[in-house]
């Protein structure tokens, strides 16, 4: 499940679902993505993956890794996205869009881009396959380690991202 490391409560259904494929096809794309790092057997997205079980938050990451973390406890998987950096790897991370919480400051403080979706995204219910509604919050990717970027901050609207993918 897409839990968090040390984790012995059912997860939030929020904390289960899937990126929508045309935002990680969108980064992807853009940077190759060698692992989810974050995910379950029903809702990973590549085939090297990280569960709960892995204990994600203890585990080496891959190269270059996507994640996408339980958004009921996101500074752990901030913390260990700047660890993973300082090993040299790339972590691309899509999180709510929320500048009132002491994560989001850090994860800016930390990354080597900040990319905001204008619109909101619809997560998939990796049981049913459909997308979910109710997402309250717009989104945002924070890339760690990557020093390939030359504008830090940028705006991305998602019909473009799914347009274009």
């Amino acid at each position: 499940m897409k839990g968090y490391a040390g984790s012995t409560t059912k997860p939030a259904i929020r904390d289960l679902f899937q990126t929508p494929r045309f935002v990680f096809n969108w980064y992807n794309k853009q940077y190759g993505f060698t692992c989810d790092v974050a995910a379950s057997d029903q809702n990973h997205l590549r085939p090297y993956y990280l569960t709960e079980a892995d204990n994600a938050l203890y585990s080496d990451w891959g190269k270059v890794n996507w994640c996408n973390p339980p958004y009921s406890n996101i500074m752990p998987w901030v913390d260990k996205a700047i660890e993973e950096a300082g090993k040299s790897k790339t972590t691309v991370m899509l999180i709510p869009a929320d500048t009132s919480v002491s994560w989001f400051r850090k994860a800016f403080d930390n990354c080597t881009r900040c990319e905001f979706i204008i619109g909101r995204i619809s997560f998939i219910n990796a049981d049913t396959g459909k997308p979910q509604s109710g997402n309250n919050k717009g989104s945002v990717v924070f890339v760690f380690g990557s020093r390939d970027d030359a504008d830090h901050v940028t705006l991305i609207d998602r019909n473009d991202m799914e347009r274009l993918t």
